[in-house]
């Protein structure tokens, strides 16, 4: 398609940007419709079926890119089968101090330490809310004009699913009435909402990741959730995001309370505070914050593995962390995710990396004979028990 592969032009200027800068222009060309839009059909062998939501596809763009919302549908044009915005925070904050936001390139890694920049709920749920009703009239024009009762995928607003991830204020002194508040004001417009355990920028953040802080946090955004009044669909999917920087006995922990308290799923992983050759030697690589990107892949897909198999393969996982082709989104569902998203190699590589993803992976699955993503999932986990 000419328009996504133009695209590759510009992002060699994009690269020669300050990265927050770049990724602030990045953001409103999205928004503002000045990117490419997708329109051939995913291949058949990519639509899947998770939370009782149709997914045209399991590429999704991960949380961190579009952090209040401006640019969905422009995000969601680009081809990718869901889009995950925020980290949200109940009241607007600056987040750390620029610069924030470091480049690896050789490695094809970035180091970010944002500390959570937001906009806050109130102003996410306005922008959301003139989105949802956009596109439902949009869609309430397009289905008049065609008939036809088939089950086109896609969530509550159109085409695409939307996923919003909650996070907490730095100075909060109370962090579950900070994901409750989140789930009050934005939970109508989500197709599944994400609690982030996970980012290393917030201090004390990562404690709640605790077998007793978990099951407390749950229980109390789950009864905030299901509290709320919810028609035919019911309410959104909860899920949690965890950090790759855990122990075994933190896996089994956070394992244990996903299946006791029927947990949605869970997204694997945010980014590392580890530096993992080769970045070590790389001069960036002293700047405090979370790795994301290539070499967060090992590491990220191992945790999956493991988690997959501490579940039993009954959580559904949202793979994430150094995926940059078709062959490691499929290596991600291989170890168990259902769904896989990037962000990272969407940075370097721009809106033409999408497409390729898709036609790669679809590849993958045909060579090894799968008719669907679905059938692949966990297959090198029962490999795995298999030989035990």
């Amino acid at each position: 398609m000419k328009q996504l592969s133009a695209t590759k032009l510009v992002n060699p200027f994009f690269a020669l940007l300050d990265p927050e800068v770049a990724h602030r222009l990045g953001v409103s060309a999205a928004a503002r419709g000045w990117v490419p839009r997708e329109k051939r059909p995913d291949p058949s062998n990519l639509g899947l079926e998770v939370w009782g939501r149709k997914f045209s596809n399991p590429v999704g763009l991960a949380a961190g890119f579009d952090k209040n919302a401006e640019a969905v549908d422009g995000l969601l044009g680009l081809g990718f089968g869901f889009v995950e915005i925020g980290s949200v925070t109940p009241v607007p904050q600056e987040g750390n101090p620029k610069p924030r936001i470091f480049r690896l390139r050789e490695e094809g890694a970035i180091i970010n330490r944002c500390g959570f920049n937001s906009e806050g709920i109130v102003a996410v749920a306005k922008r959301l809310g003139a989105q949802h009703g956009k596109r439902k009239l949009d869609e309430t024009t397009s289905t008049s004009s065609s008939s036809g009762e088939e089950v086109k995928p896609g969530g509550k607003a159109g085409p695409g699913i939307l996923g919003v991830n909650l996070g907490k204020n730095k100075t909060s002194e109370d962090a579950s009435s900070d994901y409750v508040q989140g789930v009050h004001t934005l939970s109508q417009y989500a197709d599944y909402l994400v609690i982030n355990v996970s980012s290393p920028n917030t201090p004390g953040l990562r404690m709640l990741q605790g077998r007793k802080q978990l099951k407390d946090l749950v229980k109390r955004v789950q009864a905030a959730r299901d509290e709320m009044q919810w028609g035919e669909e019911g309410p959104p999917p909860l899920l949690v995001k965890i950090a790759p920087d855990l122990s075994k006995e933190d896996l089994e922990d956070i394992a244990a309370v996903a299946l006791a308290l029927r947990l949605d799923g869970l997204v694997i992983s945010n980014t590392t505070v580890s530096r993992p050759d080769p970045v070590s030697t790389n001069p960036v690589a002293s700047e405090a914050g979370g790795l994301s990107g290539k070499p967060l892949f090992n590491t990220s897909t191992s945790l999956l593995k493991d988690m997959y198999i501490l579940t039993r393969g009954k959580v559904p996982l949202i793979g994430c962390g150094g995926i940059s082709s078709g062959e490691d989104a499929y290596k991600k569902i291989r170890a168990g995710a259902s769904l896989v998203q990037l962000y990272t190699a969407f940075a370097y590589g721009g809106p033409a990396l999408i497409p390729q993803i898709k036609a790669e992976l679809s590849e993958c699955l045909e060579r090894d004979g799968f008719k669907s993503v679905s059938e692949a999932v966990g297959a090198d986990c029962r490999v795995a028990t298999a030989k035990v």
